[in-house]
Parts: C-alpha cells; sequence; structure tokens
C-alpha cells in the first residue's frame, strides 16, 4: 500500500513548525450523485496521507462529518490533521477525483504506538440469503471479501495483526465455545459479518442497456476472545451500478470484477470496516499472555509481527478465579509487583527476563502482561 501511495504524494517539510504538508489525489465512482461521491474523494484522499504518515487510522472517523460540508478548505483542531485545501476537482468517466493539500501532525502517542498490535480470527463472511446471489451467480463472494478483509486488516491497519481465518460456527449465545477457540488460535478477538442485502433494481432504457442498481449490506460483530461476549456491532449499507450482465457468472476473485464501479464500492466498505475498527478497538488494551515459564525466562504469544522489540519492559498481571455466592465461575486480574524485559524476539513469540527473580515462582502460565510506556 505504502508503495502505491508514494505515486499520489508530494511532500513539504515546513522547517520551523515541523508541520508536514502533503499533495494528494483521492478519487471515487459517482453512483447516486456527485455530492456523495465527492465526500468519498475526500476520504480516500485523507486515507492516503494519514496511512502514508504514519498517523491514527482510527481518527479518520472523527473528520467524517465536516467532510459533509462543500467546501474549499476544512480547519481543524485537537487532531492530528490540522488543515485540508481542496485544490482542483475533476469528473470524467463518472469519476471524480480532488486534488488536496493536507496539513498533518502525526502524533507519538497515538494507541497503536503505544500497544502491541492485537490479534484477531476472522470468521467467513456468510450469506443471509443466498437466493440473492443468483444474478452473477456469486455465491463465493462472502469467501472472497472475507479474505481481501483480512488482507486489509492485517496488512494495512496499524492496530492489528491476523491469526487466520476459519469455519467454525461463531455464535454469540455459546460464549465457552468462543472462548475454546480464542485460546486455540491465539486470537484476542473474533470477527464475524454476515452479508444480508445483494438485490437488485434494474432501471429499463428504450434505446441504451438496462441499468442495474444492485444493493450492498453487512452486518459485523466482534466478540472478545478472553470473555467470549460481544463488544462491538455495525451495520454497512451502499449502492453500486451492476455493470455485468444478468446472465452471466461472474468471477468475484477476478480484477474485472474488483475493478468494476461495485467491485470498488465493496472495497471501500472494506476500509471503512477497518477505520471503524481502529477506531473502536485500537485503544484497547493488548493482553499478550504467558505460555512457557523456565526459571527466570517466560515467553508470551506475541512476538514481531506485533511490535515486540528487543528491551521492550512489561508489567505482569496475575489471572486467578473464584467461585461466587450463587455457583459461578469468576476471574480476576491483578497487576503484580513484576516487571519483565524482552531480549530475544520471534514473528509470533517472545523471550523476556523476570526482573525481580525472587518474585519470578508467583508467575503462572496464562498471566497476562502488559507493555510499560
Amino acid at each position: 500500500m505504502k508503495k502505491s501511495t508514494l505515486l499520489f504524494l508530494t511532500i513539504f517539510y515546513i522547517k520551523c513548525s515541523y508541520a508536514i504538508w502533503y499533495e494528494v489525489t483521492g478519487v471515487a465512482t459517482i453512483v447516486s450523485s456527485e455530492e456523495v461521491a465527492r465526500i468519498h474523494a475526500l476520504e480516500d484522499a485523507l486515507f492516503k496521507v494519514v496511512q502514508f504518515s504514519g498517523a491514527d487510522l482510527g481518527s479518520i472517523n472523527r473528520l467524517r462529518p465536516y467532510l459533509k460540508s462543500d467546501q474549499k478548505e476544512y480547519q481543524f483542531t485537537n487532531h492530528e490533521v490540522r488543515y485540508i485545501s481542496v485544490q482542483q476537482q475533476k469528473i470524467q468517466n463518472n469519476m471524480i477525483s480532488i486534488e488536496a493539500q493536507i496539513d498533518i501532525y502525526p502524533s507519538a502517542t497515538s494507541c497503536h504506538v503505544d500497544q502491541y498490535k492485537k490479534t484477531f480470527l476472522l470468521n467467513k463472511i456468510s450469506l443471509a440469503f443466498p437466493e440473492q446471489a443468483v444474478i452473477g451467480k456469486i455465491y463465493n463472494i462472502g469467501n472472497d471479501l472475507t479474505h481481501m478483509l483480512n488482507h486489509q486488516l492485517d496488512q494495512e491497519s496499524k492496530s492489528f495483526s491476523s491469526v487466520g481465518i476459519t469455519d467454525y460456527e461463531i455464535n454469540k449465545n455459546y460464549p465457552e465455545r468462543l472462548k475454546m477457540i480464542a485460546q486455540d488460535t491465539g486470537a484476542q478477538y473474533i470477527i464475524t459479518g454476515k452479508i444480508v442485502d445483494l438485490t437488485t433494481t434494474v432501471n429499463k432504457k428504450l434505446i441504451t442497456n438496462d441499468i442495474i442498481q444492485r444493493q450492498f449490506a453487512i452486518e459485523m460483530e466482534i466478540f472478545n476472545g478472553k470473555s467470549g461476549r460481544k463488544i462491538y456491532n455495525q451495520n454497512y449499507r451502499e449502492v453500486a451500478t451492476w455493470p455485468f450482465s444478468r446472465i452471466s457468472k461472474i468471477n468475484t476473485k477476478s480484477a474485472h470484477f474488483w475493478n468494476s464501479h461495485y467491485g470498488k464500492m465493496l472495497m471501500r466498505v472494506v476500509r471503512n470496516i477497518m477505520l471503524d475498527l481502529e477506531s473502536q478497538i485500537s485503544c484497547k488494551i493488548t493482553l499478550p499472555e504467558v505460555v512457557a515459564k523456565f526459571r527466570s525466562t517466560v515467553i508470551i504469544n506475541l512476538g514481531r509481527l506485533h511490535g515486540v522489540k528487543e528491551g521492550d519492559r512489561v508489567q505482569l498481571w496475575h489471572i486467578g478465579s473464584f467461585i461466587d455466592r450463587k455457583g459461578l465461575a469468576r476471574n480476576v486480574v491483578n497487576q503484580s509487583k513484576i516487571t519483565l524485559t524482552v531480549f530475544r524476539v520471534y514473528d509470533n513469540q517472545a523471550e523476556l527476563k523476570i526482573d525481580q527473580e525472587d518474585l519470578g515462582r508467583s508467575i503462572q502460565i496464562g498471566d497476562l502482561v502488559h507493555k510499560l510506556s
């Protein structure tokens, strides 16, 4: 992503204030109106700049409402993005492009900087009504969308790292089962989705070909792997032109599909899902777990891919359990006086030295650690 973004960005350094100006071009397809497409193009420009600069992706959501007003200039306070100036706007071949200058101050205290990446397990996105996929025979759209979302979160997000995709049934009514799945896969969160609308509307034309508009609606849910409880849900709905024949069989893995108006709309939805997760989840505490212990050394289940570095210091939290008056098992987390220092890092694990060796006997498999600032 960063490699391709470089083609769109021109950077100006203002030495006196350490500001960075970016010149960027955002693009979007015109579907319902030019006004809506303009907003999408501005969002595209903003995403490219924030992604390239290393700023907080989760902060983009807070700016979206302000982009709905048709202005040449936008100014913000208490935000990494300080100023947006629309330099030029073009409409060609049903596409809108906006050239903008964006002033940005990347912060060194964003959540993705202060914490390790959170691990997630992605459940395959299902079709609530498979009969709606008959036009184009896009019965595999859920599976292909799952892999695209997995790639988006794993490769382009600042806060998440994927442990893979699962076929297991994810049911909110069985939290203990979800906890077992999360534990077996090493996931802090489980993400699942269901496509609930793929219906089409045909605008018949006497001379030209009929125009098919196709809906897309998806319900996303996130479960905490430690508790098995749902912590977040969000619905997304969009519509775009379906440029293919009603009797064609469409390969939803092909570049031809993803470069169409409908495919580009789906990519925008996937990006918005990632941005919402960055906004809602990135500042929640990351919980690496002790998975092994050897004398004065412990191993945790996060490593280089999650941002762990040699020399990092972490605080240990003990995990305990008790039975309450109603006979229900309860977990309790207590902060200890033990700190540990990372001295060896692998892709998905790290080895840590116990700083207070006399307290090391109290460390148990399953205890948690939290990165110290």
